[in-house]
């Protein structure tokens, strides 16, 4: 069995990701945003709004008691906040398990096709590509624009059905716990394994049309998917801009497919 996790680099049993990593203390070149661990800080990419709270309250309660009138408050919201953040990681891990056991004898055509509706519910595709493209996506053509996020699109499916072929009793561990990242939410998981050490994979989630959807994925809780394509593209997109890059993402799916 083949199991790896795209996007990563060089773990045992795991693909090597799209593109070189920037080696550490290295510093990255002028203008890029740096490549970012789970436990960072975000620079460019992920830009932190400030939120302010404001409370009122009608009459003038005890401090004690309206602390704990708060906290009663906060409380389940902030617990329904978390499990709407979990929800497409959990989506997404159950659906890497089915085509697991679905294994290389149901196709990759098969697995394919069992993983791309999970891909379009728990990803955001149209940002993730943007976001991975950088500066030269205000530039592109609506049409090209269009022809990268089904071509990304296409590259994550194949690449989850073309590396989840296999099952021997992994499962998937959600960390209960979701961090805040900014306006983000981070989530974390644990992919065990039987007789090895588990594969920590972190998901960074943004919230869009009220639903939180994954805009970034972390192996080992330092590795960025999103940090590493976007150094892979950088020097197509300087030569070809975004109609060479559909063409380089269609050969990487392609690539992933056989």
């Amino acid at each position: 069995m083949r199991l790896s996790c795209p996007a990563v680099a060089h773990p045992p049993q795991i693909n090597p990701p799209i593109g070189a990593i920037r080696q550490p203390g290295v510093p990255p070149a002028a203008g890029r945003p740096r490549a970012m661990g789970v436990d960072g800080h975000p620079i460019a990419l992920y830009p932190v709004t400030a939120i302010n709270w404001e409370y009122s309250v009608m009459i003038v309660l005890p401090r004690f008691t309206l602390a704990a009138a708060i906290a009663m408050t906060a409380l389940p919201t902030a617990a329904l906040a978390q499990d709407a953040a979990r929800a497409p990681v959990q989506t997404l891990s159950d659906g890497l398990i089915t085509i697991m056991k679905a294994g290389k004898k149901a196709g990759f055509a098969a697995r394919a096709g069992q993983i791309a509706p999970i891909v379009d519910k728990s990803f955001d595709l149209p940002l993730l590509t943007r976001l991975a493209v950088g500066p030269a996506w205000t530039d592109a053509a609506a049409a090209d624009r269009t022809a990268l996020v089904a071509a990304m699109r296409k590259l994550t499916i194949n690449q989850y059905a073309s590396n989840f072929d296999g099952w021997s009793g992994q499962a998937f561990v959600i960390d209960p716990k979701v961090d805040t990242r900014g306006t983000d939410r981070l989530v974390k998981t644990v992919l065990t394994q039987p007789k090895e050490s588990g594969v920590s994979i972190s998901y960074r989630l943004r919230q869009s049309g009220g639903d939180w959807r994954i805009i970034d994925v972390f192996y080992q809780n330092s590795i960025s998917q999103l940090a590493t394509r976007r150094a892979d593209f950088e020097a197509i997109l300087a030569k070809g801009g975004v109609k060479a890059l559909v063409g380089h993402v269609n050969a990487l799916a392609d690539k992933a497919s056989r």
